[in-house]
């Protein structure tokens, strides 16, 4: 059996830094301790670097089926491992969309042999496949994905009468983007009037308002409490909709979960001013504020989960003009040395960054032996650099579409080594040739 011995790492699990070794054997954690030796292991020495458990990032968009331009389930989870993350969920938004159990089992078809971090897929709920939620097994995947506001791929379901139903008829995880669409389509109206088809991007912010946000989640989560049903409200962008959420119990308990993403924690209004388009997201983007309450709550643990929304378009679509320019943008190479340096800045304990982007995740997904430093969990390990100063241009870039909205941006820790399911799956800045993601189980 393969073995790899790492040595002199700082490891950070369960709220703790340790100083100590890890030993892998195969595809499972074996041994941690400290003065730990195996005699056929290749052994690394960490040097005192961090050694993580691999980041479980429970939102992205790789695309695949029917949008590969934009990227794919390979060229994103390359991305995905030289960022740290070793296991993701995909979304349904694609084309054709993952709205029946049959698309559901073709996505995973596709993504075996060629992903190079594990994978799920949630099954997306639709204005008509109740039924298809109904026959889905619990341990089939991560769960149902709602588009309560309209996004990428208009997959919107605003019929209530179906959303009572969805809600009343599954004992899965409901995850969903929430924006009301009514508000939207007003405030755009007005946009209309004031700036004719020339909408600025900076009014991206005013169109999907704060309004919107919080009236769709705020009637979500009124729908969960009167169901029972157990949600997960994705990407939270403003400081309004904290209050909805709950962090006086652990999240075992929760029913009601939320998550905030990088790119909400990072830029703020004045970055459209020089970001333009790059941080057009829907949800958008809103006021520094917002972002301040965001941190607060992500700290105080009002929000469960960290993630990326990693939604990749081409240079082209987002160089057009605001009618025309898709929102989303690339994040999962990005997202942990951005992340470590809110670290280095006093923000964010290295152990939070755990926390919300190793633990909690499988925690709330029910991940079967992943998310934690264990002996007999699978290895998935991500080893950081937290003083090794580099900065994100184009030549380094693994995204598919070639851009970064972190473009030009000094960070100080990169990620040295990535390990999935044991195997060696980014060394210094090389992906390995040889996907090793597996699909992803749980325990329910």
């Amino acid at each position: 059996m393969k073995r790899i011995l790492l040595k002199n790492a700082r490891m950070v699990n369960e709220g703790r830094v340790v100083e100590g070794d890890l030993l892998i054997e195969g595809d499972r954690i074996a041994k941690i301790g400290a003065g730990l030796s195996s005699p056929d292991a290749r052994v690394i020495d960490l040097e005192g670097n961090y050694l993580l458990p691999g980041l479980i990032d429970d939102q992205v968009h790789f695309r695949q089926p029917g949008l590969t331009h934009k990227g794919d389930i390979a060229s994103e989870s390359r991305a995905a491992v030289a960022g740290g993350i070793t296991s993701y969920m995909e979304q349904p938004n694609t084309v054709p969309q993952t709205t029946t159990l049959e698309k559901l089992e073709e996505k995973f078809a596709m993504a075996a042999g060629v992903s190079h971090a594990n994978y799920s897929f949630p099954l997306g709920g639709t204005n008509q496949n109740l039924e298809e939620i109904k026959r889905l097994d619990k341990n089939a995947c991560s769960g149902i994905k709602l588009f309560l506001g309209s996004s990428t791929g208009d997959m919107l379901v605003d019929d209530q009468q179906v959303l009572e139903r969805i809600f009343s008829s599954t004992e899965m995880v409901i995850c969903t983007h929430c924006e009301d669409e009514e508000t939207i389509r007003r405030n755009l109206a007005r946009a209309r009037e004031t700036y004719g088809e020339d909408i600025p991007m900076a009014m991206h912010p005013d169109i999907r308002s704060e309004e919107a946000c919080y009236l769709s989640s705020s009637r979500a989560v009124a729908l969960a409490e009167r169901t029972g049903a157990r949600l997960h409200i994705f990407h939270l962008s403003t400081g309004r909709e904290v209050a909805l959420f709950r962090n006086d119990i652990p999240l075992a308990q929760k029913k009601i979960t939320a998550e905030v993403c990088l790119h909400h924690l990072w830029f703020a209004r004045e970055d459209y001013q020089t970001k333009g388009s790059f941080i057009k997201w829907n949800p958008a983007v809103k006021e520094a504020a917002d972002r301040d309450q965001l941190w607060e709550a992500l700290l105080d643990d009002h929000l469960d989960i960290l993630a990326t929304d990693h939604a990749p378009h081409t240079l082209e679509e987002k160089q057009q003009p605001y009618l025309q320019c898709p929102s989303g943008g690339p994040l999962v190479q990005h997202a942990l040395p951005a992340l470590m340096e809110k670290h280095r800045e006093g923000v964010l304990p290295v152990e939070k960054i755990v926390e919300k982007m190793c633990h909690n995740p499988a925690i709330l997904f029910d991940l079967h032996h992943r998310g934690y430093l264990r002996e007999g969990y699978f290895a998935d390990l991500v080893v950081v650099d937290p003083d090794r100063p580099w900065t994100v241009s184009r030549a380094n870039i693994l995204y598919k579409c070639g851009w970064s909205p972190f473009e030009g941006q000094q960070f100080h820790a990169r990620v040295a080594y990535t390990f999935v399911n044991g195997h060696l799956a980014y060394e210094k800045g090389v992906v390995s040739g040889d996907p090793h993601g597996r699909r992803l189980t749980f325990d329910r």
